[in-house]
């Protein structure tokens, strides 16, 4: 038997790391391989680790709470069957000699050190190894692929010195060195803001000629890798920001974390930059008298905040109450929330329809559903009337993108079903939503939204939304403003069927009615075409016939 170290497998496209919510096992435990050893929260699901041997489990690196960056170890088993290690003053490779155990997030293959230096291992076995890679597959580890994407490497163009021909980083930068022919201690060009100056730190900007490499790594310019939230990797890729220049104020197991008031930071502090140069060139052709007087301005200027600052008590002190952790699913909603307001510029549709005849064909249709153990609500209806006014709509359905300047009119009806949960909303996807009846439809939202209050959902069941609805309606409230789930271009909002006051006939009558609200990006729909499309979907609901009939 032999200890092997297991690292926190990739967890998904874009996820740097998760909260460990709890572990199902203790030291001293014996597990067997694809046991349930953890369970580690996203800001996408509640996703189950499941262990990569037969061992016992002699330690736990991490605790139950604690946030943890993917590829970082979160535990050490005794391997049965395990050969130790021949030579422990070699570069350590725990984990390297079995073979890629990564399936969709659910296991993990532990990666070689990539502190290793480079031509410690033998060049010609794992030339040989990588050639006999089944299918031609590059065996690397997720931080691996991420350092060869900021270095532009082909990984399949480099030989692997690992175990089985495994691609480690040592491996990556030194085919980064051989494209560049250039010497490896020679220190790397600082980043910078598209179309701007390097990144300078604080300490730069002080007078020091060369600032010191803890700063310049911390400050990002010698950053191998960086730890953010997808949110906060989106909105540095909107603002034209190398996520790895952008200096961190917090840090993660030794490696730097980006958050998204950094990303704000830094691209306020690139305009300033390019206000104050303007400044400064204004200023050098004015003349000595105006400059002196100018300078004695700003001196009192700067007396005056500073006497001010040190008047006005401080509004960041500790306040009363209980604290509660900004983390985990709450803090990707708001993430979420925060750019899609900041991004889309949201118009807002209100409107209200006859439901009659929709509660007259629901509760008859309900009583036949229900023999089959079938709960028919009024959400298939609405998802019903929405995928067929899509497709006379096609902008709804629609998304912006930015990289590209192009708008992707998408071929696919996904609607997304809003849920509340304990843990926050979610958003579920039913995906093909324009091929499926009134039963199918309720049978797969009922048990969507159940397994997401229960935090069963996998990621790939909460991606690929093309348009989302809420029912604000079975909470309470008539009409809201949802927020847009970004990059949708729409999203509605079902109100209450409630008996209302309706003209029929020239009569005001008490009639069922159902309230209708909707958000739409400004720039992708006009109010015009929103309020067609909100027309479309009355029409359909009202006259339940056209409905049955799509």
């Amino acid at each position: 038997m032999a200890e092997r170290t297991f690292e926190l497998p990739d967890l998904g496209e874009g996820i740097a790391e998760g909260e460990l919510v709890s572990w199902t096992v203790q030291p001293g435990e014996r597990v067997e391989e694809d046991q349930v050893i953890a369970e580690v929260e996203t800001d996408k699901a509640l996703v189950e680790v499941p262990s990569p041997y037969d061992g016992t489990v002699v330690e736990l690196h991490a605790a139950e709470g604690e946030m943890v960056p993917v590829d970082s170890v979160i535990v050490t088993f005794d391997v049965d069957g395990a050969e130790p290690a021949a030579d422990t003053d070699a570069p350590s490779q725990d984990g390297a000699e079995e073979t890629d155990r990564n399936s969709a997030a659910q296991s993990a293959a532990a990666k070689p050190d990539e502190d290793e230096a480079d031509g410690e291992a033998s060049s010609a076995p794992s030339e040989s190894a990588a050639a006999e890679s089944p299918g031609g597959r590059v065996f690397a580890s997720p931080s691996t692929r991420s350092l060869a994407r900021e270095l532009g490497v082909d990984l399949d163009a480099v030989a692997g010195s690992g175990p089985g021909g495994r691609v480690s980083a040592a491996d990556v930068r030194a085919a980064a060195d051989s494209a560049a022919d250039e010497p490896d201690e020679e220190p790397p060009e600082p980043r910078s803001v598209s179309g701007g100056e390097p990144a300078v730190s604080e300490r730069d900007a002080a007078g020091d000629a060369e600032p010191t490499p803890e700063l310049v790594e911390s400050d990002g310019a010698a950053r191998d890798r960086t730890l953010a939230m997808p949110a906060t990797r989106r909105r540095a890729a909107e603002a034209g920001v190398d996520i790895n220049d952008v200096p961190a104020s917090e840090a993660r197991d030794g490696e730097a974390f980006v958050t998204p008031a950094d990303v704000e930071a830094y691209v306020e502090s690139a305009a300033a930059a390019t206000v104050d140069e303007s400044a400064a060139s204004t200023e050098a052709t004015s003349s000595p008298a105006a400059a002196e007087e100018g300078g004695a301005v700003a001196g009192a200027a700067d007396a005056a905040g500073t006497a001010d600052a040190e008047a006005t008590p401080s509004t960041g002190g500790e306040a009363s109450g209980e604290r509660v952790p900004y983390k985990g699913v709450r803090r990707a909603i708001g993430e979420q929330m925060a750019r899609s307001k900041y991004t889309a510029p949201h118009v807002s549709h209100h409107d209200r329809l006859d439901a009659a005849e929709l509660v007259e064909l629901r509760e008859e249709l309900a009583a036949v559903a229900a023999e089959e153990d079938v709960k028919l609500t009024y959400l298939p209806f609405v998802v019903k009337a929405v995928t067929a006014a899509l497709e006379q709509f096609p902008y709804l359905n629609s998304s912006l993108d930015e990289t590209a300047d192009e708008i992707v009119l998408h071929d696919e009806y996904n609607v997304g079903i809003a849920v509340a949960t304990d843990a926050g909303l979610m958003v579920p996807v039913v995906k093909h939503a324009d091929r499926k009846g009134l039963k199918q439809l309720a049978v797969e939202i009922d048990d969507l939204a159940t397994r997401a209050r229960n935090r069963e959902l996998s990621p790939d069941e909460m991606q690929g939304g093309t348009f989302t609805i809420t029912n604000i309606g079975a909470i309470g409230g008539e009409y809201s403003s949802p927020i847009i789930n970004h990059p949708e271009a729409a999203i509605l909002a079902m109100g209450p069927v409630e008996k209302r006051p309706w003209v029929v006939d020239d009569e005001v009558v008490a009639r069922e009615t159902m309230t209708l609200s909707m958000s739409v990006d400004h720039r992708l729909v006009d109010g015009a075409e929103a309020a067609q499309f909100s027309n479309r979907i009355k029409e359909l609901l009202s006259d339940t016939t056209r409905l049955l009939l799509e």
